[in-house]
């Protein structure tokens, strides 16, 4: 097997321990998740909201949280698909939501932030 057939590897540091995996190839070349519309924030899964940490009038980066939703007893951080301004928030702690559900909606931030 020539190194570019090798399965990939990755090593995932949880707490203080460390993980390795092998990466199958389907994986190793998924596409990243992108929203159909990336002026919504819908959830993908149900689950209940612990904290919007987002508030409207926000301007956040690229991979900066949102809020945070439990789903099957894991806390998933949400975070901001592009460089976006919150234009509103639909939901606040201790709310249950279905998939699809909207959860905020953005603006556009000009290159400027």
């Amino acid at each position: 097997m020539t190194p570019a057939q090798k399965p990939a590897r990755q090593t995932i540091r949880l707490n203080d321990t460390v993980y390795e995996t092998t990466l199958t190839k389907k994986y190793a070349q998924r596409k990243p998740y992108q929203p159909k519309d990336p002026s919504r924030l819908t959830a993908i899964i149900p689950g209940l909201i612990l904290e919007p940490i987002a508030r409207p009038g926000d301007q956040l980066r690229r991979g900066q949280d949102l809020l945070i939703l439990e789903a099957m007893k894991m806390q998933n951080h949400i975070t901001a698909h592009d460089d976006v301004t919150v234009k509103a928030v639909h939901v606040a702690p201790g709310d249950t939501v279905t998939k699809g559900q909207l959860l905020m909606e953005f603006e556009p931030v000009p290159d400027a932030l």
